[in-house]
């Protein structure tokens, strides 16, 4: 650029990340709606409200090997988050949307997983570790 300016380049679901990383604090539940809803491949039913969602996050966090964002696109109030990565050895892929208000607070949040084998394991997983943590009718696809 001619004025030496510098064009700051974000990385694909760097806001996301962000958030997530606050999945135990208050600042987390500052991104949300009183009572946003998260909708998951990995879940039986949908998980509501930013604590359940912040447990879900913190454990859901800790089980990959690797994830990377590969692309975002936002078209209105929604976020279209793909990435890839890696969970108990295995490749995995999916995508994360987030659908905010008319003031940018977070409403909803799409999530699923892929291939299916990678899911079935990732949801009884995610179900043996959260335990008690959120409400038994959300947990568990693979308990289906």
């Amino acid at each position: 650029m001619a004025d030496g300016s510098k064009t700051l380049h974000r990385l694909p679901g760097a806001d996301w990340i962000a958030i997530v990383r606050k999945h135990a604090s208050p600042d987390f539940a500052a991104a949300f709606v009183e009572l946003p809803v998260l909708k998951a491949s990995v879940l039986r039913h949908p998980c509501v409200g930013a604590q359940s969602i912040g447990a879900f996050f913190g454990v859901a966090s800790e089980m990959y090997d690797t994830i990377t964002f590969t692309d975002e696109t936002v078209d209105h109030h929604k976020r279209y988050l793909e990435w890839e990565g890696k969970v108990f050895g295995l490749d995995v892929r999916g995508a994360t949307i987030l659908t905010r208000n008319s003031t940018g607070l977070i409403e909803t949040i799409q999530l699923y997983h892929s291939p299916l084998i990678v899911l079935t394991r990732f949801s009884a997983e995610i179900e043996r570790r959260l335990g008690g943590g959120l409400d038994p009718s959300v947990r568990g696809a693979a308990a289906l």
